[in-house]
């Protein structure tokens, strides 16, 4: 008869945002299994405060000091202990606390690479939902899991989708184990069809309005211009050992084939599910096991059809771009990233219309020159470059 199970210690880098909630709830429903350590947002201190009141973390870590004061003085009040930090230092500590088994990171872009990073340092298994830590450092990044023992899981529904279709040792190269293609699925976004000159009109709001996921502004926005198809190509490329050339995309707006891969025999093996991204975590959390998600059942006779065509790359330039950013390596994706960051933030704050985002990530990819991207500093330094390029060009536009 087998003992009962040990209680896993979480944190949950990027609480507050739509895979922070969804990893709380999965963790909710297996209290046995599961204890937060640690919850952290940036500036949400009230969702953060009620995250706190129901699953009484040992540490919670907001980005400024004044937040900081403020959960203190209302967790005081509500008679709770939980400690509050705040900064960058305070998210690297969580993220490495001896105490800490699992660390989701889902903070949304670079802000989410120095605590993801450190987490593998300190060889935890993580649980990545942030794409750019990869997409920034893949080289650094991965070496880094290598060497300090870190367990790394896709969190990303297609990555996890992949890593689920894969066999379960495909390093050294996907050609050595029979693989031939990664089948990265993307529902089209919101404007799937959309000639380029219909696009020169999109508002914020109509491409935070995903057809089939609920998720933050930043990355709805980058569904929209297929650029996080293209951030997942790069990290793809890095996660399963794959060349840019063997990562094909295919648009399945129904979201139901989260992704494929090809093997040399003809089979092509897929994962389906509802489009809910608790299935992924609860993949990532169980690991190899399989734990109830409240995911309801995937209905094939209500679904009927599966359909599947080409990205128009004409019109939704950015996933070229960031396929041509992989291709030339160094500190080319961590310019990519940079860039496309402040282009969404000026899209979103009504600065640049949505077709120029593309065009601004493509002027600052010709721009700027690729360097080698083998250390820490020549990455961070690049993404700097990058955002004050971006920030120059946008200035005189």
């Amino acid at each position: 008869m087998s003992g009962p199970l040990r209680q896993q210690s979480v944190t949950v880098l990027g609480a507050t945002g739509s895979i922070g909630t969804s990893t709380l709830d999965v963790i909710a429903r297996h209290p046995e299994r599961y204890r937060v350590h640690a919850l952290t947002a940036h500036r949400s201190r009230e969702a953060l405060l009620a995250q706190c009141r129901q699953h009484h973390p040992a540490v919670a870590v907001l980005g400024d000091e004044r937040d900081a004061v403020w959960l203190r003085e209302q967790l005081s009040q509500a008679g709770l202990v939980t400690e509050v930090r705040a900064g960058e230092e305070a998210l690297i500590e969580v993220a490495s606390d001896t105490e800490v088994d699992v660390v989701m990171a889902a903070i949304v872009g670079a802000a989410g690479l120095l605590p993801t990073l450190a987490a593998v340092r300190a060889g935890k298994r993580v649980l990545l939902a942030n794409k750019e830590a990869l997409v920034m450092s893949g080289a650094l990044f991965m070496d880094a899991v290598v060497r300090h023992g870190a367990t790394l899981l896709p969190i990303d529904s297609e990555h996890n989708a992949i890593y689920q279709c894969l066999p379960p040792e495909h390093r050294g190269g996907l050609s050595r184990h029979g693989v031939t293609q990664l089948l990265l699925t993307a529902s089209g976004g919101p404007f799937r069809g959309w000639p380029r000159e219909r696009l020169a009109t999109v508002t914020p709001a109509q491409a935070c309005a995903h057809p089939n996921w609920s998720m933050g502004r930043k990355i709805s926005v980058d569904s929209a211009t297929l650029m996080n198809k293209g951030l997942e190509l790069i990290e793809a490329c890095w996660l399963f050992d794959a060349r840019p050339e063997q990562v094909q995309v295919v648009v399945h707006p129904q979201s139901v084939i989260h992704s494929m891969a090809a093997y040399s025999d003809g089979s092509v093996l897929a994962q389906l599910g509802n489009p809910d991204m608790r299935t992924p975590i609860a993949y990532g959390l169980a690991w190899p096991e399989r734990i109830e998600a409240g995911v309801e059942a995937l209905d094939l006779f209500q679904i009927a059809r599966l359909d599947f065509e080409a990205p128009d790359e004409a019109a939704f330039p950015c996933l070229r771009l960031a396929r041509e950013a992989m291709q030339a390596g160094g500190t080319a994706p961590a310019i990519l990233n940079g860039a496309n960051e402040v282009a969404v933030d000026a899209f979103l704050n009504g600065r640049m219309g949505f077709t120029g985002i593309g065009e601004l990530v493509g002027e600052i990819l010709e721009a700027l020159p690729v360097e080698a991207g083998d250390d820490l500093e020549a990455i961070l330094g690049a993404d700097a470059r990058s955002r004050q390029v971006a920030r120059e060009r946008l200035e005189k536009r």
